[in-house]
C-alpha cells in the first residue's frame, strides 16, 4: 500500500479495506470553482481511483481569492479550470486517473458524463445545473453529494437513491433565483467547509461505512456562529422523481440557445458547429482588439468593449453584458448564425 496514504489507512473506519475500496472507486465533481477546487483536492489526495472533473468555465483573476487550486499564471493564460486542477492535482498524485472534461453540462451529454461513476459531487453555482445532476443521479441510482455556499452560509447533504429523499423533494421549485457569490459575494472559508462536509460523507459512502453517513441537511453560517441541522426524513409522494418516477431536467433534452450566467455580465450561446480555432483566431484578428488562443480557447477583446471567448465544441461566452439582445447581435456580427 502507498507510503502516502499511511495516516489515512490508521484511520481505523478506513483501513486498508477502505483505502482500496477508495482506489476502485470513480467520482464526478461537476463544476470546478470553489467548492470543486476543494472537493478535487480532498478526492485525489485520499487516493479516489478515478476523479472526473467537469466544467465550462476558465480561470480569471476574481476566482483566485477563493478557488485554491489556481494561480496568477491561470488566469493569466485563460486556462480552462478543468485542465489547470488536472495539472495541478497530478503532480500531487500520480497515481490517480484524473480525468478532465471541458464542456457545459446539459440534458444531452449528463448521463454520458456519468457512465462508470459511483459518486457525483456538486460544485455547481446554480440550481438549473443542480437540478439536472439530481434527475440523473436518481434515474441511474448514484449518490448526490450537494453543496452550496454563498456570503458566509453554506448547506450540505448525501442524497442517496432510495435510502434518502433528492434535492427537489428538499427544495422543490425554481430554488435558483436567490443571492449568489456574484451579487454578494463569498468568503473562502465557508466554501472550505462545506466542501469538506462533501467529501467526508463521500468517503463514507465509498468505504462503506453506512452507519456512519449524516441523515440530514446541515446549514450553516459562520460568521454569525450559526448551525443547524434539518433530518433528511421520507422521499415525498409528489415528487417528480421520487414520487412519480419521472426526471424533468432530462425530458426533451434540448440546448437552450442563450443562457445569461448569474451576476457575470456574461451570455452563453450554445454552438451550432465546432470551431477550428486557429481558423477563428486568423479571422477575428483584423476586426478584434486583441485575440489570445491557447489550445483550449480563444479570446477576443472587442472594439465595443465586450469579450468573445470561443470554445472549441462551439459554445461562445459573450462577456460584459447580460443582454440577451446586445449579446445576439455581437454573436451575429462577429461569429454569424
Amino acid at each position: 500500500m502507498d507510503e502516502r496514504y499511511s495516516r489515512q489507512i490508521l484511520f481505523s473506519p478506513i483501513g486498508e479495506s477502505g483505502q482500496r475500496k477508495l482506489a476502485n472507486s470513480a467520482v464526478c465533481i461537476v463544476g470546478m470553482g470553489a467548492l470543486g477546487t476543494v472537493l478535487a483536492n480532498h478526492m485525489v489526495r485520499a487516493g479516489v481511483g478515478l476523479v472526473r472533473l467537469v466544467d465550462r468555465d476558465f480561470v480569471e483573476r476574481s476566482n483566485l481569492q477563493r478557488q485554491m487550486l489556481y494561480d496568477e499564471a491561470d488566469a493569466e493564460q485563460g486556462t480552462p479550470k478543468a485542465i489547470a486542477a488536472r495539472e495541478k492535482l497530478s503532480r500531487a498524485n500520480s497515481s490517480v486517473r484524473i480525468d478532465p472534461i471541458v464542456a457545459d453540462v446539459t440534458a444531452i451529454n449528463v448521463e454520458e458524463l456519468l457512465d462508470g461513476i459511483d459518486l457525483v459531487l456538486d460544485g455547481t453555482d446554480n440550481f438549473q445545473t443542480r437540478y439536472l445532476l439530481n434527475d440523473a443521479c436518481f434515474k441511474r441510482g448514484i449518490p448526490f453529494a450537494y453543496g452550496g455556499a454563498v456570503s458566509s452560509r453554506g448547506m450540505s447533504a448525501i442524497l442517496v437513491p432510495g435510502a434518502t429523499p433528492c434535492l427537489r423533494c428538499l427544495m422543490p421549485g425554481s430554488a435558483g433565483g436567490g443571492e449568489t457569490c456574484d451579487t454578494i459575494g463569498v468568503i473562502a472559508p465557508i466554501v472550505d467547509i462545506v466542501a469538506s462536509y462533501q467529501a467526508v460523507e463521500a468517503l463514507k459512502f465509498l468505504v462503506g461505512d453506512e452507519a456512519a453517513r449524516r441523515h440530514s441537511l446541515v446549514s450553516l453560517d459562520i460568521w454569525h456562529n450559526q448551525i443547524f441541522e434539518m433530518k433528511l426524513g421520507s422521499p415525498s409522494e409528489t415528487c417528480p422523481c421520487c414520487g412519480e418516477g419521472r426526471y424533468p431536467a432530462l425530458e426533451e433534452p434540448q440546448l437552450e440557445e442563450m443562457l445569461s450566467l448569474c451576476g457575470r455580465e456574461s451570455v452563453q450561446i450554445a454552438g451550432k458547429r465546432p470551431f477550428d480555432l486557429e481558423e477563428w483566431k486568423r479571422r477575428l484578428e483584423p476586426a478584434a482588439v486583441s485575440v489570445k488562443l491557447n489550445p483550449y480557447l480563444l479570446r477576443a477583446e472587442l472594439p465595443e468593449g465586450e469579450r468573445l471567448v470561443i470554445f472549441p465544441e462551439g459554445r461562445v461566452l459573450v462577456q460584459g453584458t447580460s443582454d440577451y439582445v446586445r449579446a445576439k447581435s455581437l454573436y451575429a456580427r462577429y461569429i454569424g448564425y
